[in-house]
């Protein structure tokens, strides 16, 4: 399975979330969405997009001049997971928030989502990127659960591949 890995960083935790992620998956490719177009999103059978949330919920910089990519991209019968990090502290009620604008962007263009993670184990009050008891994709913490990312991110993939199945 081709997979592209786009991710949007101001401060580079989220690049380093999307090369660690791209390690554990073959035939995998990571970049920047600020240098992606319509046509490399359209490239891959599974698309992993990243995103870090921003002071009260807002999008990452390098995503909100690319939702219009996502939006306008054939993503019919694509598999889409998402990944965000955000502060569950001191932003409690706005955690990984970009995470939706993105799943919207993505859903619109005719993908299916994969890889909802479970919110136990987080301490925040809300996210817009909660459906229920889980995120809309995994949740990373760089500020206060730093020595959680890599069994995150590597629990994430496998059970990526095992929806995938």
């Amino acid at each position: 399975m081709k997979t592209g890995i786009f991710y949007g960083s101001t401060t580079g935790n989220t690049e380093n979330a999307a090369e660690l992620i791209g390690k554990l998956i073959e035939d995998s490719q990571v970049q920047s969405i600020a240098s992606a177009s319509k046509s490399d999103l359209e490239n891959y059978d599974l698309l992993i997009l990243g995103t870090s949330t921003w002071g009260w919920g807002e999008l990452q910089d390098d995503w909100a001049d690319a939702l219009d990519n996502v939006k306008s991209a054939d993503l019919s019968g694509k598999a889409v997971a998402l990944f965000g990090l955000g502060d569950q502290e001191a932003y409690t009620d706005t955690f990984v928030d970009g995470l939706l604008p993105i799943c919207e962007a993505a859903l619109a263009a005719g993908a299916r989502l994969v890889g909802k993670w479970p919110t136990s184990g987080y301490h925040h009050q809300g996210s817009t990127a909660q459906d229920g008891d889980f995120f809309l994709g995994l949740a990373l913490d760089e500020e206060n659960q730093s020595a959680e990312t890599e069994e995150r991110i590597n629990r994430w993939v496998d059970q990526l591949f095992t929806e995938l199945r």
